[in-house]
């Protein structure tokens, strides 16, 4: 009889300090490759790849467990890389600049065309895209920094689908194995609270789709431009 194969398991990433020489380059190098990392935002983990690559971003749904019916981010390094993959022109002056860098998801229209560097496998249907900047001195926004070229990654919190959302990486050990690396920035926040998701897709006014860390100052600095809140 034929002798059975043995296959060799994957090995599991121990985690690497994000404080670690050369990690944010490392990380966009997985990145870059088509592989799914682990990474603290300024709010919790995620789990993080490519949004440029089809076969990432299957991967990320995969190591997520996630229904593909239910949308991910995208996070850049720079407020000015925005306009890169989603529509502007329709917010007030100043209404970007007082949301973001910080705990807030911006969902926009997403830029369509073959100049618009997002997989067509990421939210496939659906018109717009939320688009996070995560606060100054957050790993995130280092890796897309190492990116280069204003790219971006495809994001989605490091917990299995219907999981509590994670702010230590002992919290999602389960995943590891599904992450070519996973770094650790220690205890990201003391809320599971997340970033808070705001509609801006429709000119004159927003909606808040997930008060998160930072409604009252999103409310507050929307109002303020002349933004109407839609229940």
């Amino acid at each position: 009889a034929a002798a059975a194969c043995a296959t060799t398991p994957t090995p599991v990433p121990t985690p690497t300090p994000v404080s670690a020489p050369g990690a944010a380059a490392e990380a966009a190098a997985h990145v870059r490759a088509g592989d799914v990392i682990a990474l603290p935002t300024d709010t919790l983990y995620g789990l993080a790849a490519d949004a440029g690559s089809d076969a990432a971003i299957d991967a990320l749904y995969a190591a997520k467990g996630r229904d593909r019916t239910n949308p991910l981010a995208i996070c850049v390094g720079e407020l000015a890389h925005v306009p890169r993959y989603c529509e502007t022109a329709h917010l007030p002056a100043g209404a970007l600049d007082a949301l973001l860098p910080g705990a807030v998801t911006v969902l926009l229209p997403r830029k369509r065309g073959a100049g618009v560097p997002l997989a067509t496998g990421l939210n496939p249907g659906v018109s717009g895209v939320g688009v996070r900047v995560p606060a100054d001195g957050s790993f995130a926004r280092d890796v897309c920094a190492a990116l280069g070229n204003g790219g971006a990654l495809a994001l989605t919190s490091a917990n299995a689908s219907g999981a509590p959302s994670t702010t230590r990486v002992r919290e999602f050990a389960h995943l590891w194995g599904a992450c070519a690396a996973v770094y650790d920035g220690g205890t990201t926040s003391d809320s599971r609270a997340g970033s808070t998701v705001v509609d801006l897709q429709s000119e004159g006014s927003f909606q808040l789709l997930r008060e998160g860390m930072a409604a009252d100052a999103v409310r507050a600095a929307l109002a303020s431009r002349g933004l109407e809140e839609r229940a």
